[in-house]
């Protein structure tokens, strides 16, 4: 027998899935995640795990996990302290940034902070120009200066991005050479092999980024590789934005990876589900603790993007530049909200009800924790509405304290708007629920695709409680709900493939490229990616390598990116790929221009390494479920009234139940408001629909 394991660190929660390749059942797991030594709480998780499901370090062979490391120490401005040695005159490219705005009528906004401050930004004299050749020799002189001021001035991690280097980097790996010589200990980034690719500014910010988060990410995966060691399991896998798992070397190697690690396992876990139930289109909607994120996945792909920046507001809609830390690495396009169990409900000075960004996190939580939280969250408001247990959460191993909560509500909220406590809760989910549909709008609505054609599958904790409504404010007809939806991100740990993207600039106008140029482009990358797949013990008949090229009509400022056939390659292969340009161009704005050359900018590889594939559909409930109860329970169109209860392990595969109704777990609640009909199919998937929808 052979055993998977995934875990996802999330907000308030680590959750914990154990996938069992033989027989296809899952199990998840909760505990508190530990904010003070994030390793802590996954180890803490493994034990428990493996102690509950009676299972052995030796049965287990993969172990995977989603990490928050990288982006808290961006959100939080803790990373290292970080050098940048540059090529005179290109100092100041991070403070400088793009014209983008977040507000283009604040004339007071604040750019976001500056990762490496002025003082440690360092100049040296070299210059390459745009067709690769050396302008100005390196100066050595400037480059020992350089390591004499490092030295002096007490820096963890050091980024070097010279000018044009993505064309020719001989100079910069002078450079690398000489300070690695002189720092053996420190981590040292070159954007030429973390990102040779054009544009400046992003090529030096990604660079950055790798320097500012990689000794606190080497640091934490240290600790927790030692930690799994010692109990015996195998070395764990850390998944990547790109919807991708790596190994922890690789991940030393571009810390950038690590970007929106959790999410991105349970877009994965999603498209999952939507396969083995013949869904090609779903929409994913995860909402746990802190934050609520959306995806789309149409014809059974998922939406991928580099225009991605990490620390600000920009996650939120993909073109809205200005607010954090451009990352030019494939990321799973993703519209994130905060608005989470977690969130705190507040009322700003305008007297109006607001609900987050601020959440109450794992420390202390919801004032129904009674961990020392004082202010009402939108867990507090669904466990006076009636929509969550009100003795205790979990399956009994977290209690709650109703009237807590209601004390908390009627003191912040009812009392300064003049409500009664169950109004205002209701406002609090209303609020809460306008923020989350806006997200699944994004990735719908605002793509241009009609979501009456999509499945939403809900997960999170707290995700099938407010499903239903957001799906009648979409007019999405059916919901999937999960067999473990508290842990669903974690089951796309144990679900996902080994994965790595690699990238290199080629400008030239295809028309008038040599095929063997690019043919040589490509295979270098390659061979990078099947030594990348060897080291990651992938046996070569499940290694995957796929090609494709950023193009554009001349003077044009952004890329389409267009798939390119594998094989050999020449001018046939470089004509088809202009058709093909011409064709996205025309599905992506709406028009094309044939006449016109293509211009080449960057040339990809996508390296995946395939695990055998999980089926969860054959995972069966756990049985001996309590008999079905009721409480009263509000909802818009009855009011407070009488609803049934029944446990997820009481529920018959193929018999409907009409709502209201709530169906408890141990993992998650889910609602089902009047009008909506509830059946279980073979495998344990909860399926809600609307009647007449």
């Amino acid at each position: 027998m052979s055993w998977r394991i995934g875990v996802d660190i999330g907000g308030t929660f680590t959750d914990v899935v154990l996938a069992d390749e033989a027989s296809g059942a899952v199990a998840v797991v909760k505990v508190s995640t530990t904010p003070r030594d994030f390793a802590q709480g996954v180890v803490d998780g493994l034990r428990t795990a493996m102690r509950t499901h009676g299972v052995a370090p030796a049965e287990v062979g993969w172990l995977a996990h989603a990490t928050t490391v990288v982006t808290n120490a961006l959100l939080e401005g803790k990373g290292a302290r970080t050098a940048l040695v540059t090529t005179r005159g290109c100092r100041d490219v991070l403070e400088l940034r793009r014209s983008a705005r977040a507000n283009l009528y604040d004339l007071f906004q604040d750019a976001p902070a500056v990762l490496v401050p002025r003082h440690l930004r360092l100049e040296v004299d070299e210059r390459v120009d745009a067709q690769g050749q050396v302008v100005t020799p390196l100066a050595t002189v400037d480059v020992e200066a350089a390591i004499d001021f490092i030295r002096r001035h007490d820096v963890d991690a050091i980024a070097v991005c010279l000018l044009f280097s993505f064309l020719n980097d001989a100079h910069e790996r002078e450079v690398g050479a000489r300070l690695r010589a002189a720092f053996p200990a420190h981590p040292i980034f070159l954007s030429s092999e973390v990102l040779p690719e054009i544009r400046e500014f992003e090529r030096t910010s990604t660079t950055a980024v790798c320097a500012y988060v990689g000794p606190i990410l080497k640091s934490y995966l240290a600790r927790l590789e030692t930690a799994v060691a010692g109990m015996g399991l195998p070395a764990p896998w850390v998944m990547g934005s790109s919807g991708g798992v790596f190994s922890v070397a690789e991940g030393l190697r571009m810390p950038a990876m690590a970007v929106e690690s959790g999410p991105a396992a349970g877009v994965i876990a999603a498209a999952l589900i939507g396969r083995q139930r013949g869904l090609a289109s779903v929409i994913s909607f995860d909402m746990g603790g802190t934050t609520a994120k959306a995806s789309l996945i149409e014809r059974g792909e998922i939406t991928t993007t580099s225009e991605y920046e990490v620390g600000g507001g920009g996650n939120v809609r993909r073109w809205l530049h200005g607010t954090g830390h451009p990352i030019r690495v494939p990321v799973i396009d993703l519209a994130e909200v905060s608005a989470g169990g977690g969130s705190i409900a507040w009322i700003d000075p305008g007297g109006v009800l607001r609900v987050g960004p601020e959440s109450a996190g794992a420390e202390p939580g919801p004032v129904c924790y009674g961990q020392g939280g004082t202010r009402p969250t939108v867990t507090d408001a669904d466990l006076v509405l009636g929509y969550l247990n009100p003795v205790a959460l979990l399956g009994g191993a977290l209690p709650v304290d109703l009237e807590r909560a209601r004390a908390a509500i009627e003191r912040e909220i009812a009392k300064p708007l003049g409500l009664g406590v169950i109004e205002a809760a209701a406002g609090i989910v209303d609020v809460v629920n306008a923020g989350m549909a806006g997200a699944l709008r994004i990735v719908s609505v605002e793509r241009g695709h009609d979501p009456r054609e999509f499945t939403l599958v809900a997960f999170g904790g707290a995700g099938p409680v407010h499903a239903a409504r957001l799906a009648e404010e979409l007019d999405i007809p059916r919901v999937l709900v999960p067999p473990i939806p508290g842990g669903f991100s974690a089951l796309g740990l144990v679900a996902t493939d080994v994965r790595r993207d690699y990238v290199r600039t080629f400008y030239a106008p295809l028309n008038a490229a040599a095929p063997a140029e690019v043919a040589a482009a490509y295979a270098a990358m390659e061979a990078e990616a099947r030594a990348m797949l060897g080291r990651a013990g992938v046996p070569e008949a499940r290694w995957e390598l796929a090609r494709a090229a950023d193009c554009r009509y001349p003077r044009q400022a952004y890329e389409l990116t267009v798939p390119v056939a594998s094989g050999r390659l020449d001018a046939a292969t470089l004509e088809r790929l202009s058709h093909d340009f011409h064709e996205r161009h025309r599905a992506t704005y709406g028009h094309a221009s044939p006449g016109e050359p293509v211009q080449c900018v960057n040339l990809r590889v996508s390296a995946t390494g395939r695990l055998e594939p999980l089926d969860v559909s054959r995972s069966t409930p756990t049985p001996g479920a309590a008999a079905p109860t009721s409480r009263e329970v509000y909802f818009k169109e009855t009011g407070v009234g009488r609803c049934p209860v029944v446990a997820r392990d009481g529920l018959a595969p193929d018999e409907a139940w009409p709502g209201p109704l709530i169906v408890e777990s141990p993992d998650t609640t889910v609602v089902v408001p009047p009008a909506w009909r509830l059946s279980l199919e073979t495998g344990g998937l909860i399926v809600l629909e609307r009647p007449h929808a």
